[in-house]
């Protein structure tokens, strides 16, 4: 029976672990060892226990070679002169009598009473304590006390037999534990013990190897042959293959601790660590050897799985420093005081220095602006990273890299800053290409404006010989005409209208580019505007069969101000394209107060039909520049595009939004939403009632006319011709300036190439 007290890390005693097996066997072998005093001897001549041993009084009797070296003291000094009370702590002497007293219940004296008092009661007594040296410094042991007793009985003396605590713990713990298999055997190798622990690992009872095998047959034996092998070459001299392969080394006296490949009894294997020490009598003869083995399949297990996690960090690392070094941008880490910690190649590059050189510099200095670089840190660590910070790199041969700087701080597994992680990009190139890019842009900038101007005045340029054909066809209408010549002065005027409408357009969406167009902000009457836009497409929808339906929302004020000119335009572009591309059915306009809440007077207009209606993907595409849902409706119904174009452009700038919802073959539904200002009643002007008396008689008026066209010249006069009006004409500006100082002039009427001429 194998009885251990289980402590905590306090030395309490928390329980006994008590291990049994059939002993007879086992104590025979013992019984043979301990004739030989092979045990006694060892621990009592070991330097490594200290042996002392008292009267009953307790004064040292015998003070071994282990107490000497343990101690500092030779036998001489302590024998028949001190008591083991004088070597250990007082304070703890103190402690050990009083828990004893209450443990045993009776009063025990501090001193050399409280170390053997257990013994002395025949109870087993192993504890801890502090012994003092001769030179005053104290080292911790564990202390077992067996009382000395005579034929009688009676004590006669106490044997104290200690150990450095760490040593003598983990022999304790090697020889008793289950962990542990001690397999002791006599000089030819036969197993004499095999402890619990050997039964454990290699299921063997102890009864089954007792006297009957030697360690070597349970252990690999191709192993043994390449240990014999190779202890023969570091020994040179011959080693036969078996137990003598096991314990050469310990035979000589060489400490021994290796690896082997135990087999179990039903064959399978485990790795062990096996310390063998030879056994010798007091002759120093050798009489047996003692193997204590650990398995080793968990430690294997971990230092495979400790190779694995190294290779994978390895690898980890390779990879991290692979990315590092392929990347493009120069890296460097720095700690938080701005020196450099690590580069990459490109840094290398970028600066012209090595990674030694670079490694241990301040980041500051390798850059024009060191204060610039410096604060580029400092508002790292601040802010916690910093993107697109201009800095310029210097290498050491003075080459100047602009770069994008982009950094961020970095931490350990413990949230601790470790510095800044910085990339610095070269964009000497992207600097180029934007500047390029940006010259670029201001010509085409330059080229757009250039276009607009030159659409503006060639627009301008246009209209006025289409006025001349506009006026002249009007007159030519009104003159006697056949059926045939008034059909075709009526197509005259047709194309003539439809061209004037695509070069106003065209003037209009030219100056909205150039950003010339300026909106109008004046009072007008909501109801004035849209009878006069439905009066001026009716005709249209009335030749087309369509109904022209017109709806006002009752809460929409009448009195606005903002630019009536412009919405009627977009209205009308609005009810023309309806008409257009509407074959039956009607045409509505519907004027409601918008639904969204924040501005209150914004109007919503929408302008539905019942036309042939606009593909979902052509959608996005209706308010594009000379575009058209689908290319033949250019065909079928006419138009530049560019109406809603300008439409859109022009609710945008009075600060409204339009959208289109449409299915095909069952109409559109275009709208816009447009804020407005209230027309207060104080601020407008008062006007007279009309058309209440005959209409006054004209008066003469004298005008001037300043006109380089002579054919404009005429149909002005044309028009004019049943007025009482008297027109003299001028033909450039600086004409009409001299007539206009030498006379006086009701009216003038010059053109806009005139103005010009006068500035």
């Amino acid at each position: 029976m194998s009885v251990t007290a289980l402590r905590d890390a306090q030395d309490v005693i928390i329980g006994y672990l008590l291990i049994g097996t059939d002993n007879t066997a086992r104590q025979q072998a013992e019984e043979t060892l301990l004739k030989a005093g092979a045990l006694q001897s060892a621990i009592f001549n070991s330097a490594n226990f200290s042996s002392i041993a008292t009267d009953a009084k307790g004064v040292i009797q015998i003070f071994n070679v282990g107490a000497e070296r343990m101690l500092g003291y030779t036998a001489a000094e302590v024998m028949n002169k001190i008591t083991p009370a004088d070597i250990s702590d007082p304070q703890e002497l103190i402690a050990r009598a009083k828990a004893l007293s209450v443990e045993l219940g009776t009063s025990i004296t501090p001193g050399f009473e409280a170390l053997v008092f257990k013994a002395s009661r025949g109870i087993e007594d192993i504890y801890e304590l502090t012994y003092i040296r001769k030179d005053g410094s104290r080292f911790p042991a564990v202390v077992s006390v067996t009382a000395l007793r005579d034929a009688k009985d009676d004590i006669i003396g106490y044997l104290l037999i200690g150990t450095e605590l760490k040593a003598g713990a983990l022999q304790s713990a090697i020889f008793n534990s289950a962990n542990f298999s001690s397999i002791a055997t006599d000089a030819k190798g036969v197993i004499q013990i095999f402890n619990v622990g050997a039964e454990r690992m290699l299921g063997y009872a102890a009864a089954d190897v007792m006297n009957k095998i030697t360690p070597a047959d349970i252990s690999d034996p191709q192993e043994l042959i390449a240990r014999a092998k190779a202890l023969s070459v570091e020994l040179a001299t011959p080693i036969t293959p078996g137990f003598e392969a096991l314990v050469f080394k310990a035979s000589r006296g060489i400490e021994d601790i290796y690896e082997l490949t135990y087999i179990r009894k039903d064959g399978s294997r485990f790795p062990a660590v096996v310390s063998v020490t030879a056994l010798r009598d007091a002759q120093g003869v050798i009489i047996g050897y003692l193997l204590i083995g650990t398995d080793n399949t968990a430690r294997k297990l971990v230092e495979e799985e400790q190779t694995k996690s190294d290779q994978r960090l390895r690898d980890q690392q390779f990879y991290t420093r692979s990315l590092i070094e392929s990347n493009t941008d120069a890296i460097m880490t720095t700690d938080p005081s701005g020196i450099i910690t690590d580069v990459n190649k490109q840094m290398e590059a970028l600066t012209g220095c090595t990674r030694d050189e670079l490694i241990g510099a301040p980041f500051k200095g390798y850059f024009t602006d060191p204060e610039r670089a410096e604060a580029a840190i400092k508002r790292v660590l601040s802010e916690k990273s910093v993107t697109d910070y201009e800095l310029t790199a210097r290498a050491r041969d003075g080459k100047q890299t602009v770069v994008s700087y982009n950094a961020t701080t970095f931490y350990d597994r413990n949230r601790t800053l470790q510095g800044v992680f910085a990339a610095a990009r070269d964009v000497t190139e992207r600097k180029r290409v934007e500047a390029e890019l940006q010259q670029a842009k201001a010509a085409a900038e330059s080229a757009s404006r250039t276009k607009s101007d030159f659409l503006a005045s060639m627009s301008h340029e246009i209209r006025t010989p289409m006025n001349a054909i506009m006026g002249i066809s009007d007159l030519l209408a009104k003159t006697s005409l056949t059926p045939e010549q008034d059909k075709y002065v009526q197509i005259f005027r047709r194309a003539g209208d439809n061209l004037l409408n695509l070069i106003n357009d065209i003037l209009d969406l030219s100056k909205v580019e150039a950003s010339q167009l300026e909106l109008e902000r004046t009072g007008f009457s909501l109801n004035d505007l849209l009878e006069k836009v439905t009066e001026m497409v009716a005709a249209r929808a009335h030749e087309k069969g369509l109904a022209m339906v017109y709806e006002i929302a009752p809460s929409v004020p009448n009195d606005l101000v903002g630019d009536p000119t412009r919405l009627r335009q977009v209205l009308l572009n609005l009810l023309g394209n309806a008409i257009k591309f509407t074959q039956s059915g009607e045409v509505t306009l519907r004027v409601a107060p918008d639904a969204n809440p924040s501005v209150p007077t914004a109007l919503r207009f929408t302008v539905s039909d019942t036309g042939i209606g606009i593909p979902r993907e052509k959608l996005g595409q209706v308010f594009e520049r000379f575009t058209q849902a689908d290319s033949s409706t250019t065909r079928r119904f006419g138009g530049s595009g560019l109406g809603l174009t300008i439409s859109k452009r022009l609710v945008e700038l009075m600060g409204g939004r339009v959208w289109v919802e449409s299915e095909v073959g069952k109409g559109s539904v275009f709208a816009f939403v447009v804020p407005f200002e209230i027309w207060a009643t104080l601020n407008r002007p008062t006007t007279a009632p009309v058309g209440t008396g005959p209409e006054p008689a004209l008066r003469a008026l004298r005008i001037l006319l300043a006109e380089d066209s002579p054919d404009n010249c005429i149909i002005t006069v044309a028009y004019l011709e049943d007025t009482p009006y008297r027109v003299e004409i001028a033909e450039t500006g600086a004409i009409a300036c001299k007539m206009f100082e030498a006379g006086y002039y009701d009216l003038v009427l010059m053109t806009g190439k005139c103005r010009s001429w006068m500035a």
